[in-house]
């Protein structure tokens, strides 16, 4: 006759599932309790997530504010632009006598004919030349030989009067245009100095404009504080040839900049010797290395936040064992009426990232009000990074979890007999 296997009766699978389950939201409902029970403790223990979340948000917007700052100066400088220079290389001349083999005029137009999407160009002729200043002293000062596209190509700011036009260029008039340093050291204002006469090599120049860069480069391009710009043609008088080491071009679309430039390279190589070299220098190439400097210095900026948030961790830590010692007696009865040693490590783990993730939500918060704040209530534009939030709040959790186990852990091996002799 067959062995019949016996069925656990109903009550005996009711004991059973009491003595291994417990509905999560019961934890959690503990945990909310337990929290209830120690209002101050727990807020002063969350204060260190506070402000560590505070701080990777704060850090990331100060980040990518001071990143979009720095990029709108730098691409304020010369926008969309495209710097070609001589590098080197050499013409033969007579006598096994050599030259460089500079660009020209001609350089130039060929690039205007074959390149397309090129909005504005200008040879930069560059000299010197030796003015007499207020007091008897002698200058030395750069006089730059430009086209009046020089002006769109550079993004320069007109201070006072007006940049010369294609008409003074066509006509070689005698005009200038000056620096604001140099006006004022010169004829005393910026104001002063137009209509006055300035004396390049003994042929005065008529100064009928004033000109700044749109962002201080503070000399490090061929502007400097002492700068005087004449028309091109004029300036060939002085050099006796029309040859340049330098031309800046202008696409009309941001896109088109990198491959502008290497057909503008390519054209120059096609009409000079093999040896020589021409480099092309874009503000985007220095745009993207800019940019991945100042995100690579945020990351760093945002990680030494995040330390804050694990000394925080560690004060959860210290927190919740002081917690387990204070309640060994609620463990002791919570396991005499049946509940695991899983159920009680999840109950002090569900209280350990409880605390944590509400002192990072609440730090979240205050870290986005004052950005957000900014831009209702100001009129300047702070920008606001999501990714910034879900970090913190992601980092928070997760320091709760890993500084939360040992005191959980702890609680779930306590012995419930040792327990409940605890006084």
């Amino acid at each position: 006759m067959p062995a019949t296997t016996q069925r656990p009766s109903t009550f005996e699978n009711t004991l059973a599932s009491a003595r291994t389950t417990m509905l999560f939201s019961e934890v959690v409902r503990l945990a909310v309790d337990s929290f209830r029970a120690s209002k101050v403790r727990f807020m002063l223990t969350m204060l260190g997530m506070v402000i560590g979340s505070a701080s990777i948000i704060l850090v990331v917007t100060i980040g990518m504010t001071g990143t979009e700052y720095a990029l709108h100066l730098l691409d304020s400088i010369m926008p969309n632009s495209v710097e070609l220079e001589w590098s080197g290389g050499t013409t033969p001349g007579p006598a096994n006598t050599s030259t460089p083999d500079y660009m020209t005029r001609e350089d130039l137009q060929a690039v205007l004919d074959q390149v397309p999407g090129i909005a504005a160009a200008s040879p930069v002729l560059d000299m010197r030349d030796g003015i007499t200043m207020p007091g008897g002293i002698v200058r030395d000062i750069q006089v730059l030989g430009v086209s009046p596209q020089y002006k769109l190509v550079r993004n320069l700011t007109i201070v006072s009067g007006r940049f010369f036009d294609d008409e003074d260029a066509l006509t070689h008039a005698k005009v200038a245009v000056i620096t604001p340093q140099f006006a004022k050291n010169m004829f005393g204002s910026v104001d002063a100095a137009i209509g006055s006469t300035v004396s390049l090599r003994g042929i005065p120049f008529t100064v009928i404009g004033t000109f700044k860069e749109s962002v201080e480069t503070f000399g490090q391009t061929e502007i400097d504080e002492q700068t005087i710009l004449i028309p091109y043609q004029v300036a060939t008088y002085f050099t006796g040839t029309n040859t340049v080491r330098q031309m800046y071009f202008s696409m009309d679309n941001r896109d088109d900049v990198i491959p502008g430039a290497e057909q503008i390279v390519a054209v120059m190589h096609s009409r000079h010797r093999a040896n020589s070299v021409y480099k092309a220098f874009t503000m985007t190439q220095m745009l993207s290395i800019a940019a991945q400097i100042l995100n690579a210095l945020t990351i760093v900026l945002t990680l030494t936040a995040a330390i804050t948030l694990v000394v925080s961790g560690v004060g959860i830590m210290n927190s919740m064992l002081a917690n387990v010692q204070a309640r060994i007696k609620e463990i002791g009865i919570r396991k005499a009426l049946g509940a695991t040693a899983q159920e009680i490590r999840m109950q002090f783990l569900v209280e350990a990232v409880f605390i944590s993730f509400s002192g990072g939500l609440i730090g979240t918060i205050l870290g986005l009000s004052i950005p957000i704040g900014v831009n209702l209530f100001t009129p300047f534009h702070i920008p606001v990074s999501s990714w910034s939030a879900v970090i913190a709040l992601a980092t928070s959790v997760i320091v709760g979890v890993i500084f939360g186990t040992l005191p959980a852990n702890r609680a779930a091996q306590l012995d419930p007999v040792e327990t409940l002799k605890y006084e």
